[in-house]
């Protein structure tokens, strides 16, 4: 066997390899773009280091992952506050009857208030 047919088929299979990799490790991202200033670029890779991150794409995901949960979780509690001051104000400003399990609710509180 030839040394030149030996490169050909390692040649070929280390081909196959890759094709293989590269279907089974597909992952599906995106990519987003930004403009920085140098100054901007300098601070944020500074701080990537100092912060222990691999490399500025994933400290600014990192930081701008964090800052919008935290932004979603506060909108989303400011909505459930909003929801529950609705459902406040419309059952103590209707006209309507109080149920009787509220009702019995609220005489077995004052009773247990007096003893």
């Amino acid at each position: 066997m030839k040394l030149s047919h030996f490169v050909r088929i390692y040649s070929v299979h280390l081909q196959f390899i890759n094709i293989i990799i590269m279907k089974t490790v597909e992952i599906k991202q995106s990519r987003f773009e930004l403009r920085l200033s140098i100054e901007d670029r300098m601070f944020f890779e500074k701080a990537s280091k100092l912060g222990g991150y691999r490399t500025l794409a994933n400290f600014i995901t990192s930081i701008v992952r964090e800052q919008a949960k935290k932004i979603i979780k506060e909108e989303e509690a400011v909505l459930s506050s909003a929801r529950d001051k609705e459902i406040f104000f419309d059952a103590i400003l209707s006209n309507k009857e109080p149920s009787q399990k509220l009702k019995s609710a609220a005489k077995k509180y004052l009773k247990s208030q007096s003893l």
